[in-house]
């Protein structure tokens, strides 16, 4: 995101009123977000905003698309969110715990807006979320000018947790490998496991996230001698390929890069077999969705950051309380999110208090926390040192664990 957009965003939270929202289980009500009391500072004495009691409360927001193009990612990572918090019996050391949520639409000022709301209005002491980069990245300025730890569990993008300028965020944290890792283990996939020599990119210009997969992918792809026959670029509100799609079958590429959301992927995948275009398509964690048009994109591939069908005991114990909760097995986004939430909790535990910065330090000094997406460690710039995965599209709507890249 342009540095002028995300300034006017910033902006933006001081004079745009609040709306929209929902509530997690253990919230009072209110209007958007909710909360039944409320405070603007970022930090405290540690006792915690109460109702009365004597019990200490600690507020945690989590924003995510409930609504709107993306919507099934919000959806499952609200899942995520309130299954960690069910465990954890919404309590973190001595605080108890009540979540506040807001739904962003998968849309930047609608994030900031409700971002804005739960820091000076909810008194929110931690937020999880967003979900997707162009919301999370603008969501995260807000957090951290105003010393609010945050931690996403899928936003990939390099700038969700450091500035243009290179420097860090140091609120801002998250759960999922970054976008360089994920288009570089795509490059070494498609040459090494596929055998490709040549490949056609295609990328939303105006989206960080699949911009910043495809110029890694492409960078280790050439790198590692392969040849990028086509370079692509649409906008978010393209959806007819069928003239691009007919130049790039022309020039017969070994494969496809398309690393975008599941709903655009469907329609670039289908636009492709219509042209006869019958090769191996490779994506990103954006495919990850039950609405993905699994029939088009069967035998295709997408890098991601767990499998259900891992066999480790963290893996197959999340995959079952998910199931006996929702009756459905957890996505990426329902586990990164579970995990972003228990990771916030144990800082939480650590710090022993509901001051901002001393619950940040606790996140940045986490070795070897066992989550769901494996054991995580936070590098300099909160990003987490974990392994990738590979997954293979099933047309009955699952997906085959094909193998594991680590660091």
């Amino acid at each position: 995101m342009k540095r002028a957009l995300v300034g006017l965003l910033v902006v933006s939270m001081f004079v745009l009123a609040a709306c929209g929202g929902s509530q997690a289980p253990g919230t009072s009500t209110g209007p958007g977000s909710s909360s039944s009391s409320s405070s603007s500072s970022s930090s405290s004495s540690g006792s915690g905003s109460g109702s009365g009691s004597a019990e200490k409360v600690i507020k945690i927001g989590l924003i995510a698309p409930l609504t709107g193009n993306v919507k099934t990612f919000g959806e499952s990572s609200k899942m995520g969110f309130e299954l960690a918090l069910e465990q954890a019996g919404y309590k973190a050391g001595d605080f108890k715990v009540e979540a506040v949520s807001g739904d962003d639409k998968g849309d930047s000022t609608e994030g900031v807006n409700i971002a804005t709301r739960m820091i000076t209005q909810d008194g929110v002491k931690a937020i999880i979320g967003s979900v997707t980069s162009g919301v999370t990245i603008p969501v995260g300025i807000v957090a951290n000018e105003n010393k609010i730890p945050m931690i996403t569990g899928t936003a990939t993008a390099e700038g969700v947790t450091v500035n243009d300028d290179g420097s860090r965020k140091p609120f801002v944290f998250r759960a999922c490998f970054i976008d360089p890792f994920q288009g570089q283990v795509a490059a070494k996939f498609a040459l090494n496991d596929l055998g490709v020599k040549t490949a056609a990119v295609f990328y939303d210009k105006g989206n960080p996230y699949t911009v910043g997969l495809a110029e890694s992918f492409r960078a280790e792809f050439e790198a590692g001698g392969g040849q990028i026959v086509a370079w692509e670029s649409y906008s978010q509100d393209d959806t007819d390929f069928s003239a691009v799609m007919t130049n790039v079958a022309a020039l017969k590429p070994d494969m496809l890069y398309l690393p975008d959301y599941y709903n655009k992927v469907s329609l670039l995948a289908k636009a492709a077999k219509d042209k006869g275009l019958d090769v191996p398509m490779l994506g990103g964690d954006g495919w990850d969705s039950t609405d993905l048009d699994f029939g088009t994109l069967d035998g295709n591939y997408f890098t991601a950051h767990y499998s259900a069908d891992d066999p480790s005991p963290a893996v197959q114990k999340f995959v079952k309380d998910f199931e006996a909760k929702y009756g459905t097995k957890p996505d990426s986004f329902a586990a990164l999110t579970y995990d972003a939430t228990n990771i916030m909790l144990e800082a939480i535990r650590i710090a022993g208090t509901d001051d901002t910065d001393k619950i940040r330090q606790a996140i940045q000094d986490l070795k070897g926390f066992q989550a769901v997406g494996g054991s995580i460690s936070f590098d300099e710039k909160g990003n987490p040192i974990k392994a990738a995965t590979i997954l293979q599209v099933k047309a009955d709507k699952t997906y085959g664990f094909v193998t594991t890249v680590n660091p």
